[in-house]
């Protein structure tokens, strides 16, 4: 099953645990050092597909939890308690989502999501490579200026694909945005 929102995580190990649990796109916030492109992102991604906030049960990862959302007010929220975000294995008893089990996040994101449509028309790595994004000399600029563009952040050719995709830009939207970033160039 495809969850439609995405999940605001703190870090690759969340996302790398969740994605044990159930088919799901995130954002990751880089623990407290979220900054405001990642807030702008957050925001895009409520806009795009809902957003639901997943964060550790400790003080850093409540703080997180609120700085998202008083920047992105309506957000879904997905809990663990202490004890289900404890690490089992080590001494110390490290807590977070990266620790949890794969039945207490399914619980977790059990009543705040909802299923996902498959897109029949999902963009392609083919696409990016006939339209320069992907291996020319100017790819980097106009990966760029797509990216702008579509308020998706600027990315390398690996991240272009997941993010477009991500934030369910259909093709003709697409299309639309790179031949305008294209006339850009031409005009320049």
């Amino acid at each position: 099953m495809k969850i439609k929102e995405i999940i605001v995580v703190e870090g690759r190990d969340d996302t790398a645990r969740i994605r044990l649990a159930v088919d799901a796109d995130t954002i990751e916030t880089n623990g407290s050092a979220i900054n405001n492109d990642t807030l702008i992102q957050i925001k895009h991604a409520k806009e795009k597909r809902g957003v639901i906030i997943f964060t550790d049960p400790d003080y850093p990862g409540e703080r997180i939890r609120h700085i998202v959302d008083q920047a992105v007010p309506g957000c879904k929220h997905a809990f663990l308690t202490r004890d289900q975000a404890r690490s089992k294995k080590t001494k110390n008893k490290s807590l977070g989502i990266e620790h949890a089990s794969i039945e207490a996040i399914r619980d977790a994101l059990q009543d705040v999501y909802e299923l996902a449509e498959i897109s029949e028309t999902e963009i392609t790595k083919e696409d990016l490579i006939t339209y320069g994004l992907l291996g020319g000399a100017a790819s980097s600029v106009l990966r760029a200026k797509l990216g702008e563009r579509l308020q998706i952040g600027h990315t390398n050719g690996k991240q272009l694909l997941k993010r477009l995709n991500q934030f369910q830009i259909t093709k003709q939207q697409f299309e639309q945005a790179v031949k305008a970033v294209q006339q850009e160039e031409k005009d320049v």
